[in-house]
């Protein structure tokens, strides 16, 4: 998620073979030795299969919400947590004002009472389930968009439904991941899984939305938009009077742009012009984009939120200055592709995410860590948590996870080298593809491409 306010303060502020490591290196940086063996996190390969039905604004949305899930750990799944990010900045409202997401009428387990300010429901399942085993859960859906300019909100006429969807929370051998919402950055933690979502809508709002999406006539006055995204982590759409055109990259990517009337034609003209350049660039530095196609949204008013990137389609403040799409569209690759706790590690999409987008556009970074100064605290470091930040530290975020975390990643490069470099964080990507990656499998990464010992470079970066 980026701020245009702030990436203009950053634009100006900051000016081949991979080679085995010897035992001794190995023996000197602990992150080298093999991975340790995780407990599988789980429920995992989730499918979700959503019908809803939009009034006529967009602003309402009801129907039904299937999840089906496998126990990928070894001990028997008695239950399951939904997350219901879209209540995370309401909470469980009031009497008069109910929570924006509510879930009823749950069949396949029973539901206990709401918690974490109403963002998690647990599920208990009526017999526990073995090891590789699926079962499903079913509940009824009411999504009522807040009237505020936010990912999930309002903007005019149109309506943005980002984070609107519950989605399966994660178990693993931390146990389950039930962070708050803190009101910045991303609490997410989700297992790529399959989408299904069909939504119902008037004739005149235009629905851009994750995956590929197929229309059909449905009621006088309807159309139907049956969306499909595999291997996506999150699933968002949009609903409004919004103008359009679609455009291919010369990789073969679809690129669908989306915008307001008031947001300027050159500004929609240099992100796509933008988001075909990176989608490609990074397609060949990373992996090849897997999405099928990626939706610009695009508006001139989002100023006071920003933009936020979603797996196959992301929200833009677009204007004549430019966009932070370059940044939004590496995110499909660090979160979407790489998946992180982004409640624990928020530097390993946020500084690789930046890192891309400093690479795209050629911006000098040879001093980068030296001009960023002092620490802002004794405390910082790259590797911490939202909790910390948000527990008297949030002036640290940015200036740590955005900038620091990019420069250490410049860093990091001139040790290893350009075309090691390439090679490592492919090799990176590769290996966690559509999984979830820690800090820890990064360093072995790292290591693994030099014979030099890194471990004070991590020490130096505070990459812990």
């Amino acid at each position: 998620m980026t701020s245009l306010r702030y990436w203009r303060a950053t634009w100006l502020a900051l000016m081949t073979v991979l080679l085995l490591v010897p035992p001794t290196a190995a023996a000197q940086d602990p992150a080298v030795a093999a991975a340790p063996e995780r407990a599988a996190a789980t429920p995992d390969r989730p499918s979700y299969d959503v019908s809803l039905r939009g009034d006529a604004e967009g602003s309402h949305w009801t129907g039904r919400q299937t999840v089906s899930f496998r126990n990928a750990a070894r001990t028997p799944l008695r239950s399951v947590d939904v997350r219901l990010w879209g209540n995370g900045t309401d909470g469980c409202g009031t009497p008069d004002s109910p929570p924006p997401v509510r879930v009823s009428g749950v069949t396949g387990g029973t539901a206990r009472a709401l918690t974490v300010d109403c963002t998690a429901l647990r599920i208990d399942l009526p017999t526990p389930l073995p090891y590789g085993a699926r079962a499903s859960v079913s509940f009824g859906l009411a999504i009522t968009v807040p009237d505020r300019v936010h990912r999930f909100g309002r903007d005019g006429a149109h309506r943005y439904l980002g984070n609107a969807l519950p989605l399966l929370s994660v178990r693993d051998a931390e146990g389950a991941h039930l962070d708050p919402d803190v009101g910045f950055g991303e609490s997410f933690h989700t297992l790529a899984g399959d989408f299904r979502v069909v939504l119902d809508h008037p004739d005149a709002l235009v629905v851009p939305a994750t995956g590929i999406t197929t229309r059909h006539a449905g009621a006088p006055g309807r159309t139907v938009s049956t969306s499909v995204a595999r291997g996506v982590r999150d699933f968002a759409w949009a609903a409004g009077p919004f103008r359009s055109r679609t455009a291919t990259t010369p990789d073969g990517i679809r690129l669908n742009a989306y915008w307001t009337a008031s947001t300027s034609p050159e500004a929609v003209a240099v992100a796509l012009k933008d988001a075909a350049g990176s989608v490609d660039e990074f397609g060949k530095r990373f992996g090849r984009y897997p999405y099928g196609e990626l939706d610009l949204v695009m508006s001139e008013t989002l100023d006071d939120f920003g933009s936020m990137e979603f797996p196959g389609l992301v929200l833009l403040w677009t204007e004549p200055e430019g966009s932070a799409v370059v940044h939004e569209v590496a995110h499909q690759w660090f979160y979407g592709v790489v998946g992180n706790d982004q409640f624990a590690s928020p530097w390993l999409d946020e500084s690789f995410a930046q890192y891309a987008n400093q690479l795209y556009y050629g911006e000098p970074t040879a001093t980068c860590w030296e001009d960023q100064g002092a620490w802002p605290s004794a405390t910082a470091a790259l590797t911490h948590s939202l909790a910390y930040y948000a527990d008297g530290h949030r002036s640290e975020y940015v200036r740590v996870v955005y900038m620091r975390g990019a420069c250490a990643l410049h860093d990091l490069e001139r040790v290893l080298g350009g075309p090691a470099m390439t090679a490592m964080l492919r090799g990176y990507v590769r290996d966690h593809w559509l999984g979830v990656a820690t800090t820890a499998d990064f360093r072995r990464a790292a290591q693994a491409a030099t014979t030099e010992d890194l471990g004070p470079f991590w020490t130096e970066h505070r990459i812990f």
